[in-house]
């Protein structure tokens, strides 16, 4: 289903009781200043949501399927990237099919990983093991992709 700009708004002003007019107002002044923002090329930063920035694409060069001896130059672009924040990508993930026998979403266990897989964490208390007196411990593990 596709979300529009219309059905924001009056979902918003059913649940606000504001005028339709109102709302639509407020979120096209703040269409307009995202828009405005980054094409001053400023980034654009909403917690919990994400990230709008300008990035550079480089100059190459394409191919055209037709005719694949000819190369095709394609200029230098800037174009509009957007990175979901941590609570949307979280929402967004439980969105994903489970593969057989694995549950849906990750457990949080409430430690730090890496993109290559490394764990950091602690401290971990571990009561009377060592020589009758209490530990505390931080650790650090890597499971790296073989």
């Amino acid at each position: 289903m596709t979300v529009t700009k219309r059905d924001l708004v009056m979902r918003i002003s059913n649940e606000t009781g504001l005028v339709q007019q109102q709302v639509l107002d407020v979120v096209q002044k703040t269409l307009d200043h995202i828009a405005e923002s980054l094409a001053r090329h400023d980034k654009v930063e909403l917690r919990n949501f994400g990230v709008f920035e300008i990035k550079i694409r480089k100059a190459r060069v394409g191919r055209n399927p037709n005719v694949p001896e000819k190369d095709v130059p394609i200029p230098e672009r800037a174009v509009v990237k957007f990175k979901a924040g941590k609570e949307l990508r979280a929402d967004v993930l439980k969105l994903s099919p489970a593969k057989p026998g694995q549950p849906n979403v990750k457990q949080d266990d409430g430690l730090k990983r890496n993109q290559a897989g490394a764990t950091i964490g602690g401290p971990v208390w571990i009561p009377k093991i060592y020589n009758g007196k209490d530990k505390t411990f931080f650790f650090f593990s890597y499971q790296g992709t073989r």
